[in-house]
């Protein structure tokens, strides 16, 4: 029989880490329960002034702010910065979920609501808890992993359907397409249907329109789980126990 490594017994840091997991979740929900509906936007860190994606998600922020939403992202440069700023200096509220990287992030300061996180999946859960809507421009993994992170909710109906909009049509257009050659229609991992979850466009005053007509169908959507018990703490709904087939062990 292989000798395979022990695990090491439990440590108490592992123990308390829990209680610190709970504070950021504490501190989440307690700030952002008074946050006005709002929109998370995610993008490059790494765009700069000057850049058209930037000029147009500094639009997008002061177009929501306009309209009364909040505007939540990642707190940090770039594209992020282009939206806080343009929330922020259009009198809106700015949002900010910072986190803790082993590479320090350089916090922007158009930020007038602001949160620092240890840990990616609490900061996670206020992105989607908290929005009625999803906006991408381009970026790197964190913002395909936000985008996916939203379609994977709405295609598997743990989330009611909200808009999820992605700026830059040259950006996306190859990802989007090779979603339809390969995970549509090649190998069918996904329906047809399921790449309309999302939409792409360079407007940005329709995607705020777009927003604007469908974010009180997601608000009306939540509260109607809400009070069904249907929502969970994350803002997603409960759903069916998993089934299994029987005489398969647990």
């Amino acid at each position: 029989m292989a000798n395979h490594p022990k695990r090491p017994p439990p440590h108490a840091d592992e123990t308390w880490r829990v209680f610190r997991i709970m504070s950021e979740f504490v501190d989440g929900f307690e700030t952002m329960a008074g946050v006005p509906q709002a929109v998370s936007v995610f993008g490059s860190a790494r765009s700069e002034p000057g850049d058209p994606y930037y000029a147009l998600a500094e639009q997008l922020g002061a177009e929501l702010a306009r309209k009364g939403f909040a505007v939540i992202t990642g707190g940090g440069p770039g594209i992020m910065e282009a939206a806080n700023k343009g929330a922020f200096e259009a009198g809106g509220v700015s949002v900010g979920l910072n986190i803790f990287l082993p590479v320090e992030q350089l916090a922007n300061r158009y930020q007038n609501v602001t949160l620092d996180f240890r840990y990616f999946f609490c900061r996670k859960v206020m992105f989607v808890k908290y929005a009625v809507a999803f906006v991408c421009f381009p970026g790197g993994f964190g913002t395909l992993d936000e985008f996916f992170e939203a379609m994977t909710l709405i295609q598997t109906g743990k989330a009611d359907p909200f808009p999820v909009i992605l700026i830059g049509t040259e950006y996306w257009s190859g990802l989007l397409g090779w979603m339809q050659e390969q995970l549509a229609v090649r190998h069918a991992y996904v329906g047809e249907t399921d790449l309309n979850i999302c939409e792409v466009t360079d407007d940005v005053k329709w995607a705020v329109q777009r927003i604007a007509e469908r974010s009180a169908e997601r608000v009306k959507a939540q509260a109607a789980a809400a009070r069904t018990g249907a929502l969970t703490a994350e803002g997603t709904l409960a759903g069916s126990q998993p089934q299994r087939k029987p005489g398969v062990a647990d």
